[in-house]
Order: structure tokens, then sequence, then C-alpha cells
């Protein structure tokens, strides 16, 4: 009888060839920096945000001018008897012009109050970008989990081919130990390693299509194309190399530093709190504004009144008249003083907004700096312990199997156990990463910020295992 003898060294060479292969690629593959890039630059929210800042701004100058004057055109007091215009003295054509005055400094300070308002646009811009960033990393991250699950799982279907080939060609010339059930059990890991895969693949599809929303191509001036998905849309996929996030303010985040006081004051610069800082200051000129009807309303008329001559050929003088109106705000209980009243607690209202905002920001950067730690705590468990011992458990599971003393359920249980491990280290990574990106959305912000040492930023790249 003949005995075949299979060295770990050659279970490790088919290993290594299984993960090295991979299958080319003709779609296009975008990095992460592209793919925010294109997410805020086909961005139709901040084209419509700019043309709503243009709208507010001619309001503002439209807001500042005086109400246009009326023009009254009339014929009085003209005979009914003979209709004629010479007939009595009293007839007349009279034109008259008349131009009111809005209350008190209004015009000023509804002018005022859109230039305000104006400059809220911006502010929403800095924070819908770093929304972006913040959503399209996440997706683009879990994306490239996915792919890069899908080539673990590829790799040792790859080997577990192998294995049941071995396997059944021990079985059938009746060599060492290998039994009709350890065929079965190498089959159906295959098998279950198949619907990973399916289900992987399925992940993936559906987060490239949830990631193409934000890269559809968006123009300005061709809604032609814009609107064309069969041109603004294309195929692509994930770059197969992680990026390298740094933690924005990692100083002020540190555990040992850390002072939510400290954390309040860094946030206040966040454009999405200055823009509710914008809109209040855009509320108090509504107090303000809301103060002036407490003044009277002006106007100012004036009429030139022409009279024909008499019927004895003798001329008449024309009229003049001038004269000034104006109401008497005195009935102000139910009127003046609830507008008022309301436009106070409006204002009001204002304030709780942003503390309400700012206790969510806070309360969400301590939770995910909690969780930035655990999944570094977790990473360094798994480089310097877990990932090394399941492999050295494979590698003697597989010596003992290829010397007649060991089982081969153990063998595969260690293989399973080594991929496990791979992509639960993968998934740190990412969750790492996207996690990063999460803190750095609420770094954002609107002005330039001191320039910090760049040595004490941690540098979260993820190399491949």
């Amino acid at each position: 009888m003949t005995s075949y003898s299979f060295s770990a060294s050659t279970w490790l060479l088919a290993i290594a060839v299984a993960t090295c292969s991979q299958v080319a690629r003709a779609q296009q593959a975008i990095t992460l920096e592209q793919a925010v890039m294109m997410a805020q630059q086909n961005d139709p929210w901040l084209h419509g945000n700019r043309l709503k800042q243009q709208a507010i701004e001619n309001k503002s100058v439209a807001s500042g001018a005086l109400p246009d004057p009326q023009v009254s055109l009339g014929l009085m007091n003209l005979p009914v008897d003979t209709w004629e215009f010479e007939q009595e003295g009293m007839t007349q054509v009279k034109v008259g012009v008349t131009q009111m005055f809005p209350r008190g400094d209004s015009l000023q300070l509804k002018q005022s109050q859109l230039a305000l308002e104006s400059s809220q646009y911006p502010l929403l811009r800095a924070n819908r970008k770093a929304q972006l960033q913040s959503k399209v990393s996440e997706l683009w991250l879990d994306a490239y989990l996915a792919q890069r699950t899908i080539e673990l799982i590829k790799g040792d279907r790859a080997l577990f081919e192998q294995i049941a080939e071995v396997a059944m060609i021990s079985y059938s010339n009746v060599i060492g130990k290998t039994r009709q059930q350890d065929v079965i059990r190498a089959e159906l890991e295959i098998v279950q390693l198949e619907d990973r895969l399916t289900v992987e693949q399925q992940k993936l599809e559906t987060l490239l299509a949830q990631l193409n929303e934000w890269l559809h191509s968006y123009h300005e001036d061709e809604f032609a194309i814009t609107f064309n998905d069969d041109q603004s849309t294309f195929a692509f996929e994930v770059s197969n190399q992680l990026p390298a996030l740094q933690l924005l303010n990692a100083e002020l985040l540190k555990a040992s530093d850390y002072s939510r006081q400290r954390l309040s004051g860094e946030l206040a610069y966040h454009p999405a709190l200055l823009a509710i800082d914008v809109k209040q200051q855009v509320s108090e000129k509504g107090v303000q504004l809301a103060e002036q009807s407490y003044k009277p309303q002006w106007g100012v008329n004036a009429s030139y009144g022409y009279r024909g001559d008499m019927p004895s050929g003798d001329s008449r003088a024309d009229f003049f008249s001038v004269g000034v109106t104006f109401d008497l705000p005195i009935f102000t209980e139910n009127n003046q003083d609830k507008q008022v009243a309301a436009s106070v607690a409006e204002s009001e209202s204002v304030k709780t907004e942003k503390l309400l905002l700012l206790k969510q920001m806070i309360s969400a950067v301590e939770k995910e700096l909690k969780q930035l730690k655990r999944l570094s705590d977790r990473k360094a468990l798994y480089g310097e312990l877990l990932l090394k011992q399941t492999q050295e458990q494979a590698e003697a599971s597989l010596n003992a199997y290829t010397n007649d003393d060991g089982d081969f359920a153990e063998v595969v249980r260690a293989r399973i156990a080594v991929l496990n491990a791979r992509i639960s280290a993968l998934n740190i990574d990412v969750n790492l990463l996207k996690t990063v990106a999460r803190i750095n959305y609420f770094m954002a912000r609107y002005q330039p910020q001191q320039q910090t040492n760049s040595q004490s930023i941690p540098t979260y790249r993820i190399g491949e295992e």
C-alpha cells in the first residue's frame, strides 16, 4: 500500500497561494478621499443653499428701500346738470402723490436682519460638507470591509477545496485516519463559506448602491445630463487600500486632559452651532423690529388741483394741498405688546435649541471616545496575541494531522478560527476608522483653527495583516 505524506510547509504554501490570488477588476476603484471630494462636488444641496443665500441677499437690499409712492388722479365736483368743466368754481382735476414712511428704524432693522440671515448659509454649507465627509466615509469603509471580507473568504474557500480534495483522496485510498465524516465536514465548510460569500457580496452591492447616491454627477448648468442616470452614474468599487485618518484635536480628547468645559468651548466653533448663533442674532433683530410697532407710521401727501376758466373767460386760481398723516399706536395691550412678547419668546427658544444641540454633541463625542478606546484595546489584543495564536494553532493542528497524530475536525476548526480572527481584526480596523470619522465631524470648524503639533496627532492607519 502506497503511503502519502503532506508536510506542514506544503500546506502553508497552498494557503499563501490561495490567499494572494486576486481576480482582475475592470471597474474603476476610488479611494476614500476621492469619494468624499466627489460627494461634496456633486451635492445639489450645496448649490441650492447658495441660491437661497443669493435670494436672501437680494431681499436684504430690497427691504431697505422706501415703499413706492402712490399717485391719485381724480375729477372733482363736476356739475351733473350740464357736465361742463368750467361751470362751477369748485370743479377741478386733482393730481395727488402720497409717500408712506415705515415705523421708526424698521427699514434698517429689516435690512440688517436679512443680511444676518444670509450669513447663516455659508455655515450651513460647511456643516453639510462635514456631514458628507462623515457619511461617505462610513459608507466607503463599510464597502471596503465587505470587499476585503470577500477576498478573505475566497482565499479560505480555495484552501478548503484543497482540504476536501486531499481528504477525499485519503479516504478513497484508506490512508491514515481519514473518515467519511471528515470528507462530509470539509464539503459542508465549503458550502457554508459559499453562503458567507453570498451574504458579503449582497452587503457590498447594497453599500455601493448607497454610495452611488452621493457620487451621482450633478451639473449646475446642464440639467439634461444631471437627470440622465445613464450618464450621471458609473460602475465603481472601492480601492483595496485602507486610508489613514487623523483624529482632529487629539490633545483635547486625551483622557488625561479631557474636560467637558474645554470640549464645549471647542464645539462652539462648529458650523452647526455657529449657525444657531446667527439664528439667535436674527431673532434678536426680530425683537427690535417688533418694538418699532410702538412708533407711529408717517405719511406725506401733496396734491395739485387744476380749475378751468370762468364762463366769462376770467381765469381761476389752481389749488395746491399738502398734508401729513400718522397713526396713533395707543391700544397696545393686545397688539404691539403681544407681538413683542412673541418675538422675545422666540428669541429665547433659540438659546434652548443651541443648548440642546451642544448637549447632544458632547454626549456623542464622549460615546465615540469610549468606543475608540475599546477598539484600540481590541486592535492591540488581536495584533499581539489572537492573530498569532490562531495561526499557530492552525499550523499545529495541521502538522499533527499530516503526521497521523491529529483530528481532521480540529484542522477544520483551526482554519475557521483563523478566518474568523482575520475578519474580526478587519472589522476592528474599519470600525476604528469609522469612529475617527464620526469624531472628526464634531471637531469641524468654520473658522481656521490654530495649527496643532503634528507629532501629537495619532494617525490611524491600518495595515494589512
